[in-house]
């Protein structure tokens, strides 16, 4: 099959599909749809509303619901925001099984929802799942809600594919691509950078404790997804050269990471993938971090150091070597490896074999 394909991309109906952006799955997916109509597909975009109108996808609106006092009233009411987006999606699925479904040649289902995965089979077009995250149990339960699951499933890394194997095993590895076009390389500097959502799971407490113990000064940029989380173990350990600069657009973060002698990647997790670390190679900033999740799948000795999980004394004792390593190299590890092109054309393959 040639020429441009129909395609659907369901995102997250948590947050919008626009910067700042919310998180890495938030930018992985609106880079994917411009790189897609770009290319002269046709996509219409599922989204929270408020997404980006530039990216030339049409916003398929989410669907609130209005509940009874009597449902509201009752013992098994959920959460709203969780009604919000268990209706979200299952307006989409089902509109997507009527004729309004035919018009597409594939959907591909970037949120971490179940009911795109559960409904699938009622959809004409064949569904792609991208897996973002460890297993979760309502995922699992929707993978196994039938004797053969008829969804493709990609994985961001193969550290995530591995962690899904059991349920899911032949998921084909498509690592989240950066915009080349847009993290470019900047000059260096003689500060480090953490960039990412300010959660534990990110860590950037143990960044700032290793960025003092190397007398480094560090800026952070990212933004506050936990309030309790910020207010007791980040703001008290500011100043003192240890700055928050606050929520950055893509422009601004970029020319941060750019100017940074190095960056520092501190996740208390297993990280399915790291796009922080992709946007910092591709800026020519080596990165040093800990040896978690696919971190060691993205980084080479050329282009980072990575030190035993939460060990900041030794993170620390691997600073002054990653500020060493050569810009050149970071970049061509983003250009060969975790590119917005090298993934666009992986994704693009994978729908043609399936429309095909």
């Amino acid at each position: 099959m040639s020429g441009s394909l129909r395609i659907a991309v369901v995102a997250s109906a948590r947050f919008p599909i626009r910067e700042p952006f919310a998180g890495g799955l938030e930018a992985h997916t609106w880079s994917l749809v411009r790189a897609l109509t770009q290319r002269g597909h046709r996509v219409e975009l599922f989204a929270a509303r408020g997404s980006d109108p530039a990216l030339g996808a049409r916003e398929l609106r989410v669907r609130r619901m209005s509940l009874s006092g009597a449902a509201r009233a009752d013992a098994s009411m959920p959460a709203g925001s969780w009604m919000d987006e268990h209706h979200a999606y299952l307006s989409l699925m089902l509109e997507l099984a009527g004729d309004a479904g035919r018009r597409f040649d594939v959907v591909h289902n970037n949120s971490l929802h179940h009911l795109p995965v559960a409904m699938a089979p009622a959809v004409h077009a064949p569904v792609i799942t991208t897996l973002h995250t460890p297993p979760t149990p309502w995922l699992e339960s929707a993978v196994q809600a039938q004797d053969h699951c008829p969804v493709v499933f990609t994985a961001v890394s193969a550290h995530t594919a591995r962690a899904w194997r059991p349920l899911v095993p032949a998921a084909r590895v498509v690592r989240n691509g950066v915009d080349t076009t847009r993290w470019t390389p900047g000059p260096g500097g003689s500060g480090l950078v953490w960039s990412g959502r300010l959660v534990p799971e990110k860590g950037a407490h143990l960044a700032i404790e290793a960025a003092r113990k190397a007398g480094v000064p560090l800026r952070l940029a990212g933004p506050v997804g936990d309030r309790a989380y910020f207010d007791e173990r980040v703001a008290p350990l500011l100043g003192d050269g240890v700055d928050y600069v606050g929520h950055l657009g893509r422009g601004e973060l970029a020319a941060l990471v750019g100017g940074s002698a190095a960056a520092l990647v501190t996740p208390c997790w297993d990280e399915p993938y790291g796009l922080v670390v992709a946007e910092a190679l591709a800026s020519g900033t080596p990165v040093c971090g800990f040896d978690r999740g696919a971190l060691s799948e993205i980084l080479t000795p050329e282009c980072g150091r990575l030190a035993p999980a939460e060990d900041t004394a030794a993170l620390a004792a691997l600073i002054p070597e990653t500020i060493r390593l050569d810009r050149r190299a970071a970049r061509d590890r983003a250009e060969s490896f975790c590119s917005l092109d090298v993934m666009t054309d992986l994704y693009t393959s994978l729908y043609r074999e399936l429309t095909s």
